[in-house]
């Protein structure tokens, strides 16, 4: 395995609050890991604490084990990494989120994300990959402003579909795709969410 095989530039982190995970390792455990970067897919185990997302987005290096990568384009089979035991967030441009990642939502936290966000249909485009799905976002605010700068790196995208050209890259079974933000070139709009009457550009 080439030594920094995935490394690339990276820009600097954004100051502010980053979500924790606790102190506590009794809450760690092993999820399937499915990430993918520019040259290469990767899969394997992924120790955390806490959601995804929030892990994702602490901007650590994430400790993995029984990692298996093959080329993106497909072109050859998963072979064993046993040297890879960690993933730099800031290589991974589009994560497969499976059930066991997202712990379940309460009925109030369901209520609470219907009243409090809006969601939009969007296209991300963050190359090589196309992501088409459902973002969910504060009252007010554009989908376009997802290329902003912010402190959350990953955004989720549910209901979604991840494709390289014309081929899909996600399970049917693969409700959530986290996309790194930094690597967004382009976002679009599909439809406006009911009860929005601005103008259609």
């Amino acid at each position: 395995m080439p030594f920094d095989f995935l490394r690339r530039g990276k820009e600097q982190p954004v100051a502010g609050p980053q979500p924790e995970l606790g102190g506590s390792s009794r809450g760690t455990k092993g999820i399937a890991f499915d990430g993918l970067t520019e040259d290469w897919r990767l899969i394997g185990t992924m120790l955390l604490e806490g959601r995804l997302s929030d892990v994702l987005n602490r901007r650590e290096a994430i400790p993995l084990s029984d990692v298996s990568w093959a080329p993106i384009d497909g072109s050859a089979p998963f072979s064993p990494v046993p040297g890879l035991k960690s993933i730099d967030p800031y290589d991974l441009i589009v994560v497969l989120a499976g059930e066991g990642s997202l712990p379940p939502l309460s009925d109030e936290e369901r209520a609470a994300h219907r009243v409090h966000k809006v969601n939009f249909q969007v296209v991300l485009e963050a190359p090589p990959f196309r992501v088409t799905g459902t973002v969910y976002l504060f009252p007010g605010a554009d989908p376009e402003r997802l290329m902003d700068r912010s402190t959350e790196m990953f955004v989720p995208v549910t209901d979604a579909v991840a494709m390289l050209g014309d081929n899909r890259l996600s399970d049917p079974a693969i409700d959530v795709i986290l996309v790194n933000r930094s690597y967004l070139r382009e976002v679009a709009q599909l439809d406006r969410p009911a009860g929005d009457r601005r103008p259609t550009r």
